[in-house]
């Protein structure tokens, strides 16, 4: 990650600069805030980045300046960590949590934690991505339209099957491909829902058991659920538009307020 562009680099380093002082305001909390990420090597101070400043007392930190001397791996993680956007390297993300917004609002808050979890939390991250899969899939399967009954108590693993059984996609008119697709829809939520329940700390662990302490497995996953949430989403609205109330108002000028 430390090899990603110099172009996107200076795109990155505006947008956290424009994040930092949205969120602490002043000089002093920034720099604290910058301080937390920087990793002192040795007795002589040598460390993975130093903080520049604008005045000859080294009080005003110069964000921008600091930034730039970052590494591209450590800009990524601050931008996680602060909710900036990174779609060159989670695409799907930015897209997933747009949708979200819109119309699943229990689901963005969930999704949203899960983000910016992936690097000081990996093995929540995934397990509230998986619940945010959950919750979208619940939402769509109350649309009547669907015609199918489901447990609100029932896990993914369930649940997407519940769905790929609501949109027809085993269906065997449709090519045999897209049924292929389908399955591996079905068996990618099945995986993450087994992650989350035998690799995070969901559920008790003992001290021997495996638990999901890797960044990188969690961008996986997370990107996973952001791709499969994301077709869902988009083939919900597609086959099931929002339905528009035609009921005419008929004035009654005995109504009004005057």
């Amino acid at each position: 990650m430390d090899k990603i562009s110099p172009r996107y680099q200076m795109g990155i380093v505006q947008d956290i600069n424009d994040r930092l002082f949205k969120l602490f305001k002043s000089y002093d909390n920034v720099e604290a805030y910058v301080e937390k990420w920087r990793e002192v090597y040795d007795d002589f101070g040598n460390a993975n980045f130093y903080i520049q400043y604008k005045d000859e007392d080294r009080k005003i930190i110069d964000l921008k300046k600091t930034l730039h001397r970052v590494d591209g791996e450590t800009l990524l993680k601050m931008a996680i960590d602060l909710g900036v956007q990174t779609p060159d390297f989670i695409p799907s993300i930015p897209t997933f949590k747009n949708e979200l917004k819109s119309s699943f609002e229990t689901a963005a808050q969930t999704f949203d934690k899960a983000y910016c979890n992936v690097e000081k939390d990996p093995n929540l991250a995934v397990g509230l991505a998986n619940s945010a899969l959950e919750s979208i899939i619940k939402e769509i399967l109350k649309d009547e339209r669907l015609q199918i009954q489901y447990n609100s108590k029932d896990t993914l693993s369930k649940l997407i099957k519940n769905i790929c059984k609501a949109f027809r996609l085993d269906n065997d008119v449709l090519p045999q491909e897209v049924q292929t697709i389908a399955k591996s829809l079905i068996a990618c939520s099945c995986a993450v829902e087994d992650l989350r329940s035998t690799k995070t700390e969901m559920h008790g662990k003992t001290q021997e058991d495996f638990i999901i302490n890797d960044p990188l497995c969690a961008y996986f996953i997370v990107n996973a659920v952001s791709t499969v949430g994301l077709f869902l989403l988009n083939f919900y609205k597609k086959k099931y538009p929002v339905m528009v109330d035609n009921v005419s108002t008929v004035f009654d000028p005995n109504d009004l307020p005057f």
